[in-house]
């Protein structure tokens, strides 16, 4: 059994904030791995502005060089657009893992406009790591007064393999300002640095293209 959590977005692009946020996530739950799943297209953002996918987990797979993490487009072969669909995948693909969903408080104060967000935290744990700002209307989010009843100490949280979801936890650790928005506003020709690179999925082992 490996004990995995589950970091999803656009990445675009990846950067250190994400790579601090595992590495924290992985200590703090015992990890063995952080699985970034680049999504191909996120329902909830504009297509605008958004780099082609192999560009994208180029520089994640950059990102996470050295560390136990694996940038991954996996979703593009489940043929999943939505996490509850691909969280489902994942389970029967890799039974024998454990996985945990990591998101930012940012994510949870929107949460309730994710599909099936209730089914989501019915499948596997959730860790929910502080994010600069978020906090007080993640705290105050339509979702979170239906998940408090199931939150539990973060003192507990190494033993989340043994939790019957819905459960969550809330992390809080040095807050890390970078954000992929901010990169783009600084850099917006940055995808052409990858744009020529052939990059291999490290879970599929397919081409990405």
């Amino acid at each position: 059994m490996k004990k995995i959590g589950v970091l999803g977005g656009s990445f675009n692009p990846a950067h250190g904030g994400h790579r601090t946020i595992s590495l924290f996530a992985c200590k703090a739950l015992g990890l063995d791995e952080v699985w970034w799943l680049v999504s191909p297209g996120n329902p909830l953002k504009p297509a605008k502005g958004m780099a082609p996918l192999p560009t994208r987990l180029a520089r994640a797979r950059k990102i996470a060089r050295r560390a136990p993490i694996r940038a991954t487009a996996i979703e593009r072969q489940l043929r999943t657009r939505y996490t509850a669909d691909t969280l489902h995948a994942l389970r029967q693909r890799y039974p024998r893992h454990r996985f945990i969903w990591l998101m930012g408080a940012d994510n949870l104060a929107q949460f309730a406009r994710w599909k099936d967000w209730r089914g989501i935290a019915r499948q596997i744990p959730i860790a929910v790591i502080a994010r600069p700002g978020y906090d007080d209307v993640a705290r105050g989010s339509t979702a979170m007064s239906w998940l408090r009843r199931f939150v539990r100490s973060a003192r507990q949280s190494a033993d989340w393999t043994n939790w019957r979801p819905p459960a969550l936890v809330l992390l809080r650790f040095r807050p890390d300002p970078r954000s992929a928005t901010l990169l783009r506003q600084a850099d917006p020709l940055w995808h052409r640095e990858y744009e020529a690179t052939c990059v291999r999925d490290p879970l599929t082992r397919r081409l990405i293209v």
